[in-house]
Order: structure tokens, then C-alpha cells, then sequence
């Protein structure tokens, strides 16, 4: 129903906008009664499905990831469609508006999506007044600096985050790897990462309660810097990793909006992202979590990525382009394979 009547609807219609009428569409349907039908159709209950993560348990191993509910306003709705977590985000300290629009973009002929948001939101605080009516649903919050924090005062924007949602989230998502934020990604370089991440681990030995941190990483690494990246996670002790975010890379394109600036998600990721994953998790020897992300548009896609060594896994454009069944699939093909 959603491939063939909803979506060939919402994309005759501008990307960002329709963004913004589903979610006020989800929220109206749930508030008048189906979330009970969302669940029943969607929501997959199953024990066998349970996963213990960094120390964290996950109902099932299909996550939303950051960028769709940026501002933790739908989380909940979101949760009743079968959704294992729900990672919010990505939040800096000070509200901004991102980059000009129009800087969202279909490509319909590749399953795909440019984005040149930059991390557009209301700030963290405003997320925190949301978050502190959660009532069950595992939260992951991805962190960010605002645009106009020049690089080395980035550490204080992600501390200011991490100590306001601290109380909220149950994991952190370092975000260096956005093409969208001007001069983020030298952040990835092994010393200002070290540095960044161990001032967050220093912050977090210092609660009652530790919550994993985990760092997102981009799809255009190379493998030296990607051994870098494991030697990182080691020194700082970090729980783990996302592999990966939005590519800059456009080989294969067929769009005719395939050269627009931005970060590319979509099918053109799915086999990038799962090469990612395998490399972390044999150079490393599976030394730490990995959720696996980009690209995932059938059941076999996630187990592609299961396979390769990820523990969880999170939808994004195959979410938009698949709807709420593809979670509903997942999950049913990991039952398959037990």
C-alpha cells in the first residue's frame, strides 16, 4: 500500500516539505487512536528478536537513525512502528537553521537522497523538554557542533550536549562526519578525534551511571584511516561505532539531481557501508559494536550487514522509500535465520 498508493503521492511534492506534513500526519493518526493499528501491523514481537549492546537491551535490532526526528518531536510515534530505538538528532548547543533551502533532493532512478541540511535545529534544550516526557522508547543522541564554532572550540559544543541530554538518552552519537557542516569532517583526523572523544569518556566516568558513546563515521574513509579509527576506539575506550554516514562520492549516478552538493544516502551506500562495517569488525577482531546504516532498502540488505558484523542496524532512506514494512521485514527474516 505505502510503495504503491502513499509514496507515488508524497513524491510529486517537494522533499522537505513533505518531511515536515508526514510528521504532523503521524502524529495525528496516533493521537487518534492508531497506534494500536501501527503496531498490530508493523511491530514484531518476538524474544528471539532482543539484542544486549553496549550494555544497553534493544527489543529488536532495527534503529531509525539521526537526521529524520531531529528534534525528538515524533520519537514515540515513531517507536510504534516497530522501531527497536530511536536515534534523535543530530543537536547542537545553540538552535540554528542549516543550510538555504532547497537542499533536499530525490533521486528517484538510484533510491536515493541528497541532503545539504546542516544540522538545521531548535538546539538541545528544546529536545530535552521533549525527551523528559519518554515513557520507555530507547533513545540515542547524536551530537553536534553549531556552524559557527570554528574547530578548536568544537570539544565545548559537544560537551555542552552531552552534559543537557546526558539525563535523557541512553547513548551518544558523535557526529564528525557530516559533509554539510563546513571544515567538520578534518575532526575525523586521528588527534583532534582522540582528543574529542576522551574529554567526552573523561565527562563520562565522572556520572554515577556510564552511557556508551559511540562515534559516526564516514563512508569515504580510507582503510589507513579506518585502522586509525579502530586504534581510536581502543585508546578511548569509546563502545563503539556507526558505519556510516552520507557519502560524498557520486559514481553511478542516474539522477538529474545527481551533482547537487551534499551528503548521498540511499542504494548507491549499500554496498560501501556493509564493506565498512566488515573491514571494522575483522581488523579489529570484533573488539567493539557496530551498528551498520546506509543503504538498507530490503531484509536481505540488513542481514548483509548483520553478517558483516554489525550488532544492530538503522534505517534512514530506505525507511522513506520502502515504508514502515521494510522494519516489519527485517525482522521477520532474522527469525528466519535463527
Amino acid at each position: 500500500m505505502y510503495k504503491l498508493f502513499i509514496r507515488s503521492i508524497l513524491f510529486q511534492f517537494d522533499p522537505e516539505k513533505v518531511h515536515y506534513f508526514t510528521f504532523s500526519l503521524i502524529r495525528f493518526l496516533n493521537k487518534i487512536g492508531f497506534s494500536v493499528i501501527f503496531k498490530a501491523l508493523y511491530e514484531v514481537k518476538d524474544k528471539r528478536l532482543e539484542r544486549e549492546v553496549f550494555g544497553l537491551k534493544f527489543k529488536n535490532p532495527v534503529g531509525l537513525a539521526a537526521g529524520f526526528d531531529k528534534d525528538a518531536k515524533l520519537y514515540k510515534e515513531l517507536s510504534n512502528l516497530g522501531f527497536g530505538f530511536v536515534e534523535i538528532g543530530t543537536l547542537t548547543p545553540k538552535g540554528q537553521e542549516g543550510n538555504p533551502k532547497k537542499r533536499l533532493f530525490r533521486l528517484k532512478e538510484d533510491s536515493a537522497i541528497i541532503n545539504r541540511m546542516g544540522f538545521n535545529n531548535g538546539g538541545v534544550l528544546e529536545a530535552v523538554e521533549r525527551l523528559k516526557k519518554n515513557n520507555g522508547v530507547l533513545i540515542g543522541g547524536n551530537i553536534g557542533k553549531n556552524k559557527v564554532t570554528p574547530n578548536e572550540e568544537a570539544v565545548n559544543d559537544y560537551t555542552i550536549c552531552f552534559e543537557a541530554l546526558f539525563p535523557h538518552v541512553d547513548y551518544f552519537v558523535v557526529n564528525v562526519s557530516s559533509p554539510n557542516t563546513p571544515n567538520l569532517r578534518e575532526l575525523q583526523d586521528k588527534k583532534p578525534l582522540t582528543e574529542l572523544l576522551q574529554t567526552l569518556q573523561d565527562l563520562n566516568t565522572t556520572k554515577s551511571v556510564h552511557k556508551p558513546i559511540l562515534l559516526k563515521i564516514a563512508p569515504d574513509l580510507t582503510d589507513d584511516q579506518l585502522l586509525d579509527i579502530i586504534d581510536i576506539v581502543k585508546d578511548t575506550k569509546i563502545a563503539g561505532v556507526i558505519a556510516t554516514n552520507t557519502t560524498i562520492s557520486r559514481d553511478g549516478l542516474q539522477s538529474a539531481n545527481k551533482n547537487e552538493m551534499g551528503g548521498l544516502s540511499g542504494k548507491p551506500l549499500t554496498k560501501r557501508s556493509t564493506e565498512v562495517i566488515r573491514f571494522l569488525s575483522e581488523k579489529s577482531n570484533n573488539a567493539f559494536p557496530i551498528i551498520g546504516v546506509g543503504g538498507i532498502h530490503s531484509a536481505d540488505d540488513a542481514l548483509e550487514k548483520l553478517e558483516a558484523g554489525a550488532s544492530l542496524v538503522q534505517l534512514y532512506t530506505g525507511f522513506i522509500y520502502e515504508g514502515p514494512q521494510l522494519i516489519k521485514d527485517i525482522n521477520k527474516k532474522i527469525l528466519e535465520k535463527r
